[in-house]
């Protein structure tokens, strides 16, 4: 069958357009051989087969043929129509004669983290459409789940309730870029079940990720909740079985390569690898012919416009990246670039500076900033004098009194700013 594997809509009850009435016959039963009740599906299939005969009398037998079982393509399917918007597996390109669902090969198709991330990110570029009947140029059925196997690179079109058999279940905590979170509604499938590929944590609390997802209007990519907006509960965390070792996708703590790696006369794929990133974040305006290998003043003016975008100032922004700047950008936790004659701050906030300003023996203007805040938010108990910028134990007990006050405890309230300390302050 050539209809994919996701839509949440509800049709309406009393509505008595084509379209309604075809959704709720749909989602009257499903096959026997993906857990419908026989009872509830042969008493469906009779009505099917009862409608086709109508259309045998009053349409030709042309038009017959396709009711009893072909497709638009021509291609033999096994039922006249699908029971469900959860279409059967397929193999690329579906031309409707799927078959019954295939089980996963002994020795699956290898991939890193890396390529899995890169191949979701296609789509996102290219503004996929979602589709539940159409196929993307390179093959895959334009869904939740068509997206997922394309990211994962299966071969086949798959569907919610085959995926988890190309993974092994893993906890939510044990999460990385590349692995999916997963929810099939076995009950009825066609209501609510939905996939995503993980693609890193987004704060500290773990309580937000980086989500790309097949979902209307197109493929996107998104700061989500844990696990997702409705039905987070009952989402299950899959690791694909032919991950290997590589390089980590966005979200993962990719290295930092060195400052000699950046700057004039540079030329080496760490600097084609910030551009692609500073592009990510919205500095395509400073690329004229896209990010390359060599350095170049694209690349300096880009980052420095990242930088600032941080709320950082003088050498801080001086447009070659440090290991503050290249964390930001490979998590994708920084501010975004804004556009051209829009200011260099988001939404008015103050933006986080980085972890690095907030350790013993450091002084900057943030560390100061940082103490003004607390005690105008009431967290300033600790300091006899002050707050300065220069970092103090004061400050960390400070900061930890407040991280204590917003619920949290252990590493998330050792007394050092986050992102999401830094938020909460500054909100």
């Amino acid at each position: 069958m050539t209809v994919p594997v996701f839509e949440e809509y509800e049709p309406a009850a009393d509505c008595g357009c084509p379209g309604c009435a075809q959704r709720r016959r749909t989602a009257a039963a499903l096959p026997v051989r993906h857990g419908g009740h026989p009872a509830a599906y042969g008493a469906r299939r009779a009505l099917v087969l009862v409608t086709a005969a109508g259309v045998v009398l009053s349409c030709g037998a042309g038009q017959a043929a396709t009711a009893a079982g072909r497709d638009a393509r021509g291609g033999t399917v096994t039922d006249p129509q699908p029971v469900t918007p959860q279409g059967t597996v397929g193999p690329l390109n579906s031309d409707g004669s799927s078959g019954p669902p295939s089980a996963p090969d002994t020795a699956p198709r290898t991939t890193t983290r890396t390529e899995i991330i890169n191949r979701a990110k296609k789509w996102v570029t290219a503004k996929v459409p979602y589709d539940m009947a159409a196929y993307w140029s390179d093959g895959y059925r334009q869904d939740c789940s068509g997206f997922v196997s394309m990211a994962w690179n299966l071969g086949s079109n798959e569907w919610t309730g085959s995926l988890a058999t190309f993974g092994t279940k893993i906890a939510r905590a044990d999460l990385e870029p590349g692995d999916i979170l997963l929810f099939h509604n076995l009950a009825d499938p066609a209501v609510g079940s939905h996939v995503t590929v993980f693609g890193g944590w987004t704060d500290h609390t773990h309580s937000h990720y980086l989500a790309y997802e097949q979902t209307r209007p197109n493929a996107r990519k998104a700061t989500t909740p844990m696990a997702y907006w409705s039905n987070s509960s009952k989402y299950v965390a899959y690791r694909y079985k032919g991950i290997v070792t590589g390089a980590g996708g966005s979200g993962s703590a990719t290295p930092f390569p060195g400052a000699g790696k950046f700057g004039p006369g540079a030329d080496n794929a760490h600097v084609t690898r910030l551009g692609q990133l500073l592009i990510a974040q919205g500095g395509k305006r400073f690329y004229k012919e896209g990010a390359g290998p060599r350095w170049s003043d694209a690349d300096k003016r880009a980052t420095q416009a990242f930088q600032l975008a941080q709320g950082w100032k003088g050498k801080e922004a001086d447009g070659v990246p440090g290991p503050g700047t290249w964390s930001l950008l490979v998590k994708g936790t920084g501010h975004r670039i804004p556009a051209a004659g829009s200011g260099g701050t988001t939404g008015g906030a103050v933006a986080y500076p980085g972890k690095s300003f907030f350790r013993p023996g450091q002084s900057s203007s943030h560390v100061e900033q940082l103490g003004d805040r607390l005690v105008k938010k009431g967290y300033g108990a600790h300091y006899v004098t002050g707050p300065g910028p220069r970092w103090t134990e004061a400050d960390r007990r400070n900061v930890q009194a407040f991280q204590r006050a917003q619920g949290w405890s252990g590493g998330a309230a050792d007394g050092y700013p986050g992102p999401e300390t830094w938020r909460r302050l500054f909100a």
